[in-house]
């Protein structure tokens, strides 16, 4: 059965402390005790994680590539990322760089449903940058949201997705603001013949997700956007995997950030945002794009880029989604920076058009097609 391997940044004084460091992560993301009391046969021959490679990366800095056995992750994603970095996400000094998943758990785990060809075709524009307004802000009420939502649809948007605030809170409601939007796409069409994607922010509390679900698919919504930081990778599996549901999953780094942001621990933005992104299942990975509000670098946000659309990556490739601090005067040098297979998100900064929201999204447009 074809091992899994997980390549780690280790903070080490010296080689020999790296290599302590590097066995204690094996039996750590495993067995968790210590090696002395490791069974003898199957569970210290296949189950303790081995070190396959270890050298230096820098002053006090190692790389260490170590190898899991498909039993030891089982069927299941939770479990699959808790072996590769569960009790060692509390430790200092570690980050994961690298997961190459191998055969067996790119079996069990297949990835996308749709991918960048499948969303490009469900939105109408094969090989084209997708354009997604955000429906917000948290506080307006459904039909205010839906009157923001028919003039994107005017507009020319592909997508329309709702902000990640937007839950189930009395202001507006989940099925009334799902209703409302879908009515107001519904008419949108009717005037125009095109209608955009329409993904709705899937809400608490957990044991009526299925519930909600369903409500939305009977609702005609096109797809599902979710907060894997909050409910879990296991969700977007949930629904990538249901072939009845047939619905495409848009995934928020909401409460993900913490993971990322140290640059000696945590995990590599491209392995968090595009590689588990795609082994879950998301159609769709949203991140902060460079020069927003958030701070991740050029360097950061093209891994995150490359990861998703590796054609040798896990699954399907995904749909990178730049956000946060996006406008239409940047669209020229985002399509440069990350050519056509991409979800351009707009929040803030186009409801300071107001009434002309679609004019601006239409100048988007012809800046994405120059």
């Amino acid at each position: 059965m074809t091992r899994f391997t997980v390549t780690y940044r280790i903070t080490a004084s010296d080689a020999r402390q790296a290599f302590a460091r590097a066995q204690g992560i094996a039996h750590e993301q495993t067995v968790e005790v210590p090696p002395d009391v490791v069974p003898q046969g199957y569970v210290r021959d296949e189950i303790v994680g081995r070190i396959e490679e270890l050298g230096p990366e820098g002053d006090s800095v190692f790389r260490a590539a170590i190898s899991y056995s498909p039993d030891s992750a089982g069927p299941d994603i939770a479990q699959l990322l808790n072996v590769v970095f569960g009790n060692s996400s509390i430790q200092k000094g570690i980050r994961v760089i690298h997961l190459d998943p191998g055969e067996e758990i790119l079996r069990r785990h297949p990835g996308a449903r749709f991918g960048v060809e499948g969303l490009q075709r469900l939105a109408g524009r094969p090989g084209s940058g997708l354009i997604a307004p955000v429906l917000k802000p948290q506080g307006i009420g459904a039909e205010e949201l839906a009157r923001i939502a028919y003039l994107c649809a005017l507009g020319g948007a592909d997508i329309v997705k709702e902000d990640h605030g937007l839950s189930d809170q009395r202001m507006a409601p989940f099925r009334p603001r799902v209703e409302a939007v879908v009515a107001a796409l519904d008419r949108a069409e009717a005037e125009t013949g095109r209608r955009p994607l329409y993904f709705a922010t899937l809400p608490g509390p957990f044991e009526r997700i299925e519930e909600a679900i369903a409500f939305a698919k009977a609702a005609r919504v096109d797809g599902l956007l979710t907060m894997p930081g909050l409910f879990g990778f296991g969700l977007i599996a949930r629904i990538a995997r249901d072939e009845a549901l047939a619905m495409p999953v848009m995934a928020h780094p909401s409460f993900l950030g913490s993971f990322v942001l140290p640059e000696d621990a945590g995990i590599a933005h491209g392995v968090m945002f595009g590689t588990i992104q795609r082994l879950a299942g998301s159609d769709i990975s949203v991140f902060p794009n460079v020069g927003g509000r958030f701070g991740f670098s050029e360097a950061e946000c093209r891994s995150i880029a490359a990861a998703c659309l590796d054609p040798h990556g896990p699954g399907r490739p995904i749909l990178p989604s730049p956000g946060g601090g996006m406008s239409v005067d940047r669209a020229s040098d985002m399509r440069a920076m990350y050519g056509s297979d991409v979800v351009y998100l707009l929040g803030g900064s186009l409801l300071r058009s107001g009434e002309a929201i679609g004019e601006e999204i239409a100048r988007m447009r012809r800046a994405l097609d120059a």
